[in-house]
């Protein structure tokens, strides 16, 4: 067994990312003065590797149930001043997928195991934060609010008068940011969920829809004059590609049904794309 496959380094990449993402949601960037100000870290941290584990272990079942061999998700911490506490997690694909099939299954499970928590979570955080009055002058972070957020975020309150905003609780951030790295993992592009869906529906020409996309998040950025984009779209051109193997059956055909999903899943990205993902004012 290699050390990237030893299951002690999952295990402690997971702790350490406990530690770094308590740390980043106690809001402190001296954690060893009050030692005791990390115990507010905790309902954003719990919150967040929750959804974050559901959605890596919606894959790693789903490809065992496939017989594929899969790795345990890795955690990657980020300790402040990255604002989350994590990078999100992954998992490695050991060997090809079945057939699109199968391919579809595995990398659809993750998003949508995910938002079963993401969505819950987010819900019971709006039901704990409050509007309140924005400080004139004062600069403040803000998180952008997609089509399915401000839906979310009527339903809790209502109108928002001019003025004011959501100061949201830990665990409804947690939840925001769940929904956003479902929302990042949808893209079509390369190794990424939605990558694996694109070829799963479109096949070779999987590479198109990959190309098309990065184009659309470099026109997004400049529309939106956010360099969150910008940046995206840099990472994926130069650490993820456009390229996506092929399952060992790439003949037979995806199922009406999950080709409709497939498509869903589309859709599903643009309800969970926030225009200006994170800026501050």
């Amino acid at each position: 067994m290699t050390v990237a496959e030893n299951p002690a380094v999952n295990l402690l990449l997971f702790l350490a990312t406990c530690l770094s993402t308590v740390w980043a949601g106690s809001g402190t960037l001296n954690p060893f003065a009050d030692p005791t100000r990390l115990l507010a870290g905790v309902p954003f941290a719990f919150t967040l590797l929750s959804i974050l584990g559901t959605h890596e272990f919606g894959h790693y079942f789903t490809a065992r149930h496939y017989k594929a061999s899969v790795s345990l998700p890795y955690f990657i911490p980020a300790p402040p001043p990255f604002i989350f506490g994590t990078l999100g997690a992954i998992i490695k694909m050991r060997s090809p997928a079945r057939d699109r099939n199968s391919l579809f299954d595995i990398a659809v499970a993750g998003p949508l195991a995910g938002l079963v928590i993401a969505i819950p979570a987010l819900l019971l955080g709006l039901s704990w934060s409050r509007v309140v009055a924005i400080p004139p002058g004062a600069p403040s972070l803000v998180f952008g609010d997609s089509l399915l957020m401000r839906f979310l975020v009527y339903l809790s309150f209502g109108p928002i008068p001019s003025g004011m905003d959501v100061l949201i609780h830990p665990v409804g951030l947690a939840g925001w940011v769940g929904l956003f790295v479902t929302a990042l993992n949808l893209f079509p592009v390369g190794q990424l969920d939605g990558g694996r869906i694109a070829y799963a529906l479109f096949g070779i020409h999987h590479r198109k829809v990959s190309m098309a996309t990065f184009v659309a998040l470099l026109a997004l950025g400049a529309i939106t004059q956010s360099m969150n984009w910008i940046v995206w779209a840099a990472l994926l051109f130069f650490l993820i590609g456009f390229h996506h193997g092929p399952p060992l059956d790439d003949l037979t055909p995806l199922s009406p049904g999950r080709r409709i999903l497939g498509l869903a899943c589309l859709v599903l990205l643009v309800l969970l794309i926030p225009p200006v993902p994170i800026e501050v004012k």
